[in-house]
């Protein structure tokens, strides 16, 4: 592996908003679903840079070319009593693959969730990317077999805040 040494990772400023909404694109396609992606620079400006931002962003440069990013937020467990960094997704461009990039970014959020006191960290990942897992367990993550993750979107998730919370 050739080490990236002229890496540059930093917190995504608003003028990035395009740029991190063309890695989301990119990782759509390459996780075969790009007909998922809705957002628009608007609502991804106002999720990362609005009044209450919801999540936040790195961009990982070489050479100040964008190589790939992260999109992570905070989340908390109330067993630990404590917050949680969740990486939503990260992303790094086929060109720059197998320099350390990604590890580099998975080590930039790891530090921040130590500063920020987080009790843990943690993310998923689909369960066709085996090369995604095989590396996310070199570095000392675990599957978590124990929990099943539900989703509702859409029509079942405006149909659920419609139902009658009284019985």
């Amino acid at each position: 592996m050739t080490q990236a040494t002229d890496l540059e990772i930093a917190a995504a400023a608003p003028a990035d908003v395009a740029l991190v909404l063309a890695l989301i694109r990119e990782l759509a396609e390459y996780e075969n679903l790009a007909h998922e992606v809705v957002a628009t620079d608007t609502a991804l400006r106002h999720a990362l840079f609005g009044p209450r931002p919801a999540a936040a962003a790195l961009i990982a440069r070489v050479g100040g070319e964008a190589a790939g990013f992260a999109l992570y937020f905070h989340n908390f467990s109330t067993f630990l009593g404590k917050h949680g960094l969740y990486l939503e997704d990260v992303f790094v461009r086929p060109a720059f693959r197998g320099r350390g990039i990604g590890k580099s970014i998975l080590v930039h959020l790891a530090r921040l969730a130590v500063q920020r006191d987080c009790g843990r960290f943690e993310w998923a990942v689909l369960d066709w990317n085996k090369p995604a897992r095989d590396f996310y367990e070199t570095l000392g993550a675990e599957p978590n077999a124990a929990w099943i993750n539900y989703r509702i979107t859409g029509a079942a998730l405006r149909r659920l805040a419609a139902l009658d919370d009284h019985g």
